[in-house]
């Protein structure tokens, strides 16, 4: 009687087993098939896309979308513009956020509880888009490289994981050793504590590098000069205005309709490769990161 129960549970635990992984696999199709399909029809004859001949492989490879692309200058410009701005803006970002975290994370720190209370209530509540338009316009920084890096430079909810994981991870103790030994706070921060947080560091940087790569509201709120466009507002005009290659009179034929479909889907391939080349070599950090930091709020 024993052994008939043992086997069906263990029968019953490989049904639930297998249950899982088909979920997950279909999970993983959902999510991934449309990336597939993208790339897949933009290497394909646009013509059989349109037709729907294009499901599971690319049919009649076509390499249109990709040398339109290259050979489109304002793409080139809003890629160039776009990296400078989501390098220089998560370095700065990143300058002010983690220092600050480390800051707040101390007991020591008068006052850190009143601070957290307002950065708090800044989270969830703003000037609004009037007010912040009009205090960026007058301290000179809309339409200028320095409105994507230096306004909006602390995300409180990426400060509150990084103190979180300050406070769980780096003992009160090793600070008073190091001070023992004439090291002071910022010595401490940068010898030790940044070594030591290497998990969170790269979470808190995947975190604003995909932000400031795929920020589109400030480019379109503040920037009116076209050679200071990030990629995203090119991108923009091609999918709203389909002129890439139609001398931007925006009256396609049907034909022309169907090829600039296979330049958007380019387009979305050379403006997604750097962040899925980045996230694999920090991606071993994430779960780690994420999980440490959200010990407690």
């Amino acid at each position: 009687m024993a052994h008939d129960k043992a086997g069906k549970r263990i029968n019953s635990d490989k049904v639930f087993t297998a249950g899982v992984y088909i979920i997950c696999a279909l999970v993983f199709l959902t999510v991934a098939y449309p990336l597939y399909f993208v790339i897949i029809a933009s290497v394909s004859n646009p013509l059989l896309v349109a037709k729907g001949q294009v499901v599971f492989l690319p049919q009649g490879i076509n390499f249109f979308g990709y040398r339109e692309v290259m050979s489109n200058s304002m793409i080139w410009t809003g890629f160039r513009n776009t990296a400078f701005y989501t390098v220089a803006g998560t370095a700065f970002k990143m300058l002010i956020t983690l220092p600050a975290a480390y800051a707040l994370s101390r007991d020591d720190m008068r006052g850190r509880k009143v601070i957290m209370l307002f950065m708090t209530f800044v989270m969830f509540f703003s000037g609004g888009l009037i007010p912040t338009y009009v205090l960026i316009n007058n301290i000179g920084l809309t339409d200028s490289v320095w409105v994507f890096i230096i306004p909006f430079a602390v995300n409180v909810y990426n400060l509150i994981i990084a103190r979180t994981f300050f406070e769980n991870s780096i003992p009160k103790e090793m600070y008073e050793a190091a001070s023992l030994d004439g090291c002071n706070d910022f010595k401490f921060f940068i010898k030790i504590v940044l070594p030591l947080s290497k998990a969170i560091v790269s979470v808190i940087m995947l975190y604003y590098l995909v932000a400031q790569w795929n920020d589109f509201f400030t480019g379109l709120i503040y920037i009116r000069t076209n050679a200071l466009y990030p990629l995203q507002l090119v991108l923009r005009d091609i999918l709203i205005a389909n002129n890439v290659f139609s001398g931007g009179t925006g009256s396609l034929g049907a034909y022309d309709q169907m090829y600039a479909e296979t330049v958007k889907y380019a387009v979305i391939i050379i403006s997604s490769l750097p962040m899925l080349i980045i996230y694999p070599f920090i991606q071993k950090y994430f779960e780690k990161g994420v999980m440490i930091g959200a010990i407690k709020g």
